[in-house]
């Protein structure tokens, strides 16, 4: 009885062990799609002057260092290690707030700048494309986040896979900007989607700052 009791418990605990590196898995496919991203809607906001495209870009960088932080607060959990916020991952939240809202105030003022130059991007069809990839993408995320942290009874997943949500809303964003313009031709509205864009920025920048004081993440989109 207690071999079979012994062995249940060496069960449950490989069990646990898996779903954490499988957490730090979806960890490490976070910071690397968004990275990729971020190339790549930066070449091409740049190449089609398209505001919108662009700051989703630079907010997918910002991301990163937001992972990078998540990253490594599941590795802590698997080695048993987590609890209050540590240095690393405070100083990577404090970095990440500061520069959302950078992002935001350059986004509104490039923002308002177009809107009243008139000016329209050449095109947004890559826009389209790279929302559609990273709705699917960010679908996928969120769908196994939330998986694993309700089998690991992990809040801090769990407010992970919320604050995912975040990235697929502005993919939603982006997508009606560029759809938008590329069907009614109104340049304003790439301008518009910025902005947008900038309201989730400084969200996403003010929960940063709320998660380095020690806060619950309020991700919940």
């Amino acid at each position: 009885m207690v071999q079979e009791t012994e062995m249940m418990s060496l069960r449950s605990n490989g069990h646990r062990v898996g779903l954490y590196k499988t957490a730090i898995l979806l960890s490490q496919i976070t910071v690397f799609y968004n990275l990729l991203e971020g190339l790549v809607s930066v070449f091409l906001g740049l190449e089609d002057e398209t505001l919108s495209l662009l700051g989703f870009g630079i907010d997918s960088f910002v991301e990163v260092i937001s992972g990078i932080g998540i990253w490594h607060m599941v590795y802590r959990m698997k080695r048993d290690l987590a609890g209050d916020v540590d240095p690393f991952e405070r100083t990577a939240l404090q970095i990440t707030g500061g520069a959302f809202y950078l992002l935001s105030l350059a986004l509104i003022l490039t923002a308002v700048l177009n809107l009243y130059h008139g000016h329209r991007p050449e095109t947004t069809f890559w826009g389209i494309v790279i929302s559609l990839v990273s709705i699917v993408t960010m679908g996928f995320l969120i769908s196994f986040k939330m998986r694993v942290g309700r089998q690991l009874q992990s809040d801090a997943i769990i407010a992970d896979a919320n604050c995912t949500k975040t990235c697929l809303y502005l993919s939603f964003v982006l997508l009606l900007a560029s759809a938008g313009y590329a069907a009614t031709g109104i340049g304003g509205l790439d301008s518009l989607g910025a902005v947008a864009i900038a309201v989730f920025a400084f969200r996403e920048g003010r929960e940063a700052f709320e998660k380095a004081r020690g806060k619950n993440c309020s991700c919940h989109g």
